[in-house]
């Protein structure tokens, strides 16, 4: 279960990376129109958080998105 659960961070930041640069958003932008520090989208698109569907909303907000648009 646990390479399941690093799978799906992994396949989520690359999908959040994807649609952000798409944007032409930085993400230090992105953090600060999420209301999240610039590190924290780092390490969410390098897969090393489990983002909470609050911040998923969060990020999907600043991105002008659905939420299950950054669900890969």
């Amino acid at each position: 279960m646990a390479k399941a659960s690093a799978d799906i961070k992994i396949r989520f930041g690359e999908k959040l990376r994807s649609i952000r640069t798409k944007q032409g958003v930085s993400q230090e932008k992105l953090a600060e129109l999420a209301g999240l520090h610039r590190t924290y989208v780092s390490s969410v698109e390098r897969g090393e958080r489990n983002v909470s569907l609050l911040n998923i909303e969060r990020l999907a907000i600043a991105l002008g998105v659905a939420p299950r648009d950054l669900i890969p």
